[in-house]
This record gives structure tokens, sequence and C-alpha cells, in this order.
């Protein structure tokens, strides 16, 4: 009787794939969590959770996202400078005008792992305000979400 083997990803084996994302309109938790699943890797048959097996993913129109409820006047982002003193809270309305791309991405990297694995997705990540990015020369899947 043979006996099924489970496969692991290995670095050297993982294939992959660049998606385009555009954030119009779109929820921003709901778009997080799909597009940390695909960082993951999660969609592949061949996911391993201790292998960065995860794709590509370029996000467009960063501006344009959306919450729900009172979250535009509600949610608050907290940074420090290290300093007595240094810290500043910036709500998600000024936050979507200076820093539309950091929304995203500190949304996202709250559902990575927190390692170096985690780092490693993150990087693959990559976010543009507008409809204009430099990775049209790589084979960008549309992907709706």
């Amino acid at each position: 009787m043979k006996k099924n083997k489970t496969v692991f990803a290995k670095k050297e084996s993982i294939i992959r794939k660049w998606y385009l994302v555009d954030a119009r309109g779109k929820v921003l938790g709901r778009m997080a969590s799909q597009l940390a699943r695909i960082l993951c890797g999660k969609h592949k048959p061949i996911y391993s959770p201790q292998a960065d097996c995860g794709d590509f993913v370029v996000v467009v129109n960063a501006d344009k996202v959306r919450v729900t409820g009172n979250k535009v006047k509600d949610k608050t982002y907290f940074t420090h400078s290290g300093y007595p003193g240094g810290h500043k809270l910036l709500n998600f309305e000024s936050m979507l005008v200076r820093h539309p791309d950091k929304i995203i991405s500190l949304a996202v990297a709250g559902m990575l792992p927190k390692s170096r694995l985690g780092k490693a997705m993150i990087k693959k990540l990559k976010i543009y305000r507008g409809e204009n990015h430099p990775h049209k020369t790589n084979k960008l899947e549309t992907l709706e979400i």
C-alpha cells in the first residue's frame, strides 16, 4: 500500500505571480485580508507556513479606499518619535490625504506574521496613490477583490 507524502514548498520551487488590485471603492479591511492571503501564499496548493510562497501585489488608487461606519472620523493612527512628548495622533481623514499608501500597508501588515517571514512578505506589496505605477513591464494579472 502506497502512502501519500506531504510536500513542503522550497525556496527554489516557488513560482511567483504579479497581481494588480484597484482599491477604488473597496472596503479597507476586506481588501487587506485578501491581500494578506495572497502575500502569504494561502491561495496556492503548495502553501507552507514556514516558507514565503506568496505572490507580488500592486495596489493602485490607494487614495480612493473607503471604510465603513464612523471610522472616517473615529479611526486614529498613533506614531511616536521616541523622544519625550513625541507622539502624534492622526485620524483616517488626514492620513488618507497625507499617506494613503500607509493606510493599506498598516492594515495588511497587521494580518501578516510578526517575524522575519512577515517582513519579507510585506516587501512584496507595492502601493501607489494613483493609476500610474512602474511595474507595467511585469506580467500583471488583474485581481478582483
